[in-house]
């Protein structure tokens, strides 16, 4: 009996994704285990294997397809004794095969989202989430759109999985005008809000034949979304000072030095290469473990505090950025946390991370110095409450003891999450990271 290859969700958030690559083609044997497909989500290329022993007999999405939903059907495989033409005909109506796919990360699960005007939080029961009956799956675009259309979520059918609502489901709900939810009370009489200019608008701003379009990559059209989303959700806080980092540059030289080397292919290598973002990074953390009510995530019933330091660090790749995660940084060596972000960083630039090394963390570094910028403020990537932005380390005038003397000094811009982390808190924490980047051997014991 022929059976049906589905697109699999490779993250709990995801709806649809893009089939970059088959590495397999029609009449094709397969055992479990092979790997048969490539697929491109917002921010990665996955491998997909297959579980199911059997022929290819129909590719029946082609590679390079956009946009193919969940569990749509994207190949048929027939069975031992099967024809593979008769299998690629009734392959329609077989039952689905499984495919292997990562794990979805749990912390993902966990991530607030924007709740409906007529929600009810869920209430705190023994320091947890109390999970309602009623409670609606529904994508946050999904949700945004019910509620600026003013369509109640929990009435309208999900089609997604486990009867998730996706944006079709609102768009059929508001073409057929039912799901209307009723006001509890009249709203209060307010000026509209802005509208961003529509493409038609920019584009007559400009002479025709003066630029060229540039579609919008999966990756672009999430950063921006969730940009949106973490400036007008987040209430930003900004704290900024500088640190002396003669001693931690003075450190790093003695460790790289003291490196042992280890047999490769190329000859001798060190075993590692310290970077200051790595020593950033393991301040950052051991920062967050000094001051553990600064380690947190704003929920809108509860605070989230975490037992670790998970730091994001930014990463730029071609057409947009992403975040690898360090799990644990605070309890890693600061060798271990280098090569750890060496691999992270090369992955990521080839789109090979796997969901749950970019969501999630506790906190996020984005470290800009290289380019020869001062400072900045970064933007704070939900459920993160702070973001750490890194300057250049530059020689300036030090003043010390009444005299003044050449010192190397790097400005760092805190952004938090005002909800979570307040001024005073967000300056303890900064403080306790300046004590590790000025005094650097505290990071060694």
């Amino acid at each position: 009996m022929p059976i049906n290859i589905t697109m699999p969700a490779l993250s709990p958030t995801m709806e649809e994704g893009n089939l970059a690559k088959w590495l397999v083609k029609e009449g094709d044997q397969v055992s479990p285990g092979d790997v048969i497909a490539e697929i491109e989500t917002d921010k990665a290329t996955m491998e997909v294997e297959a579980v199911d022993e059997g022929t290819v007999a129909k590719l029946v999405v082609p590679a390079g397809t956009e946009g193919v939903k969940v569990n749509a059907v994207i190949a048929i495989l027939a069975g031992e004794g099967e024809d593979a033409g008769a299998a690629a005909k009734a392959g329609g109506d077989a039952p689905k095969a499984e495919v292997a796919a990562p794990a979805p990360a749990k912390v993902e699960e966990a991530r607030p989202q924007p709740a409906p005007a007529a929600q009810v939080a869920p209430a705190v029961t023994n320091g947890k989430l109390a999970t309602q009956e009623e409670r609606v799956f529904a994508s946050p675009l999904a949700r945004r759109i019910a509620k600026d259309a003013g369509v109640d979520i929990a009435a309208v059918k999900g089609t997604g999985p486990r009867g998730r609502v996706v944006k079709a489901d609102v768009e059929t709900a508001i073409a057929g005008g039912g799901a209307k939810a009723a006001p509890s009370v009249a709203p209060a009489a307010t000026a509209p809000a802005p509208k961003a200019m529509s493409d038609e608008q920019v584009l007559k701003l400009f002479e025709e034949g003066s630029y060229e379009l540039i579609p919008h990559d999966g990756m672009r059209k999430t950063i921006a979304r969730r940009l949106v989303e973490a400036k007008s959700t987040i209430p930003h806080f900004y704290l900024t000072l500088d640190c002396e980092i003669d001693a931690l540059l003075a450190l790093r030289t003695q460790l790289n030095a003291a490196a042992p080397t280890r047999e490769t292919d190329k000859g001798d290598v060190p075993a590692y290469k310290l970077s200051v973002n790595d020593m950033i990074i393991k301040a950052m953390a051991l920062a967050l473990r000094d001051v553990p009510t600064a380690n947190v995530s704003w929920t809108e019933s509860a605070m989230v505090q975490h037992k670790h330091s998970d730091v994001g660090v930014a990463v730029s790749i071609p057409g947009g950025l992403i975040t690898p995660i360090v799990r644990r940084a605070d309890e890693k060596s600061l060798s271990t946390i280098s090569n750890e972000m060496k691999d992270l960083a090369a992955r990521a630039r080839e789109r090979k991370l796997k969901p749950e090394e970019y969501q999630g963390g506790t906190t996020a570094v984005s470290n800009l110095g290289m380019f020869g910028i001062k400072d900045f403020a970064a933007v704070i990537n939900p459920p993160h409450a702070t973001i750490l932005a890194v300057g250049a380390g530059e020689e300036r005038a030090v003043v010390k003891n009444g005299e003044i003397r050449i010192g190397n000094v790097m400005s760092v811009t805190l952004s938090t999450d005002h909800r979570a982390v307040d001024g005073a808190l967000g300056a303890e924490l900064l403080a306790a990271f300046k004590r590790y980047i000025e005094n650097p051997m505290g990071m060694l014991v």
